[in-house]
Parts: structure tokens; C-alpha cells; sequence
């Protein structure tokens, strides 16, 4: 597993071993192709109807919408900035921070619908996080759907390796990246 830094100390990227791309990458890439969302939404269209009572075209569109959103959100942050501020616990009842702490980010103040994308990360300490992957949320719980279970799995396998690694905050991370 390799880590791919975005903002100076703050925002990381996981990096599959054999990819060229770190995960944030592919989810952009994903969510502004409009032939990779067509059939996602024609796949999972009975979700979308249930939710949301949208065409598969105004999907699309504020998908790619989001997206561009998300990606100036995220990318055009300042080592100033203050990431606690858009990303929360991943399980909507957790109030206290835990370790390693699962967690994600999406729009807010989004009009007609709320956002279905969400950028899931592992909060390394305050104000660091390492993103792990993301989805088209489009039910109510992850468990619910293949790809966004696939999502909970990257984020707990990436929360694995680092405690494998000994790795439990912003400090011990970087003296991991600094050793590799």
C-alpha cells in the first residue's frame, strides 16, 4: 500500500501497489465520465428512484456537477485550512473521536437533493486525514449495496495497515513515510 500526499502534512491519497492512479484520482476520473455513470445509474436506477426521482440524465449531470464541486473543495484547500470542517464520522451516531477514525466528506447546501458522493477517509489526528476511497451513495446504509460495502472493506483494510504498521496519528505516519 503506498500514500500519495495532497496537501502538505494534511490530506493523503491511498495508492494501490499496482495502480497509477491514487484513490481520489479514480473517483474523479469515475464521477466525470459520463459513459461510466450512465451505466452505474442504469445499474442502479431502482436506488435512484427510490431516493431521489431523478432522470439518469440529471444524474449524470449533477454528478459531474459534484463532483467538479468536491474536487475544488478538497484540491484547492490551503495548508491553513481547516479539513475537520468537511469531513465527519463516517457512522452518523459517533460523537467522540475515536482512533483512526473512519469518516467522510460531501457537499452540503446542495439545491433539489442532497449530494450522493461521498469521499470516505481515516482521520489521522486533527486536521489529517489519508483518503481511502469513495462512492455514489444512493441508500440509506452502506451494507445495503455492493460498491459502497467495497468501500467500507477499502476504508477497514486501509485502518488495518496502519495499526499493522504501528501507525496511530499524523506523527507516526509520516515517520513511516519518511522510513519507506
Amino acid at each position: 500500500m503506498k500514500f500519495e500526499e495532497l496537501i502538505n502534512g494534511k490530506l493523503w491519497a491511498v495508492r494501490a501497489d499496482d495502480d497509477n492512479c491514487h484513490e481520489l484520482e479514480i473517483l474523479l476520473d469515475h464521477w466525470n465520465d459520463v459513459v461510466w455513470l450512465r451505466n452505474f445509474f442504469i445499474n442502479n436506477q431502482d436506488d435512484l428512484n427510490a431516493f431521489y426521482h431523478v432522470s439518469i440524465e440529471d444524474a449524470i449531470w449533477d454528478t459531474i456537477e459534484d463532483s467538479d464541486k468536491i474536487e475544488s473543495m478538497l484540491l484547492e484547500l490551503g495548508e491553513s485550512d481547516d479539513l475537520d470542517t468537511l469531513f465527519r464520522p463516517l457512522n452518523n451516531n459517533e460523537t467522540a473521536e475515536s482512533l483512526l477514525q473512519k469518516d467522510k466528506a460531501r457537499l452540503k447546501d446542495r439545491p433539489v437533493h442532497s449530494s450522493w458522493l461521498r469521499v470516505y477517509a481515516i482521520r489521522l489526528s486533527t486536521g489529517a486525514y489519508i483518503i481511502t476511497g469513495g462512492a455514489i451513495k444512493l441508500t440509506f446504509k452502506m451494507e445495503e449495496r455492493e460498491h459502497t460495502r467495497n468501500e467500507l472493506n477499502k476504508i477497514e483494510k486501509v485502518r488495518n495497515f496502519l495499526l499493522n504498521e504501528h501507525i496511530i496519528d499524523d506523527d507516526s505516519f509520516i515517520e513511516y513515510i519518511a522510513e519507506i
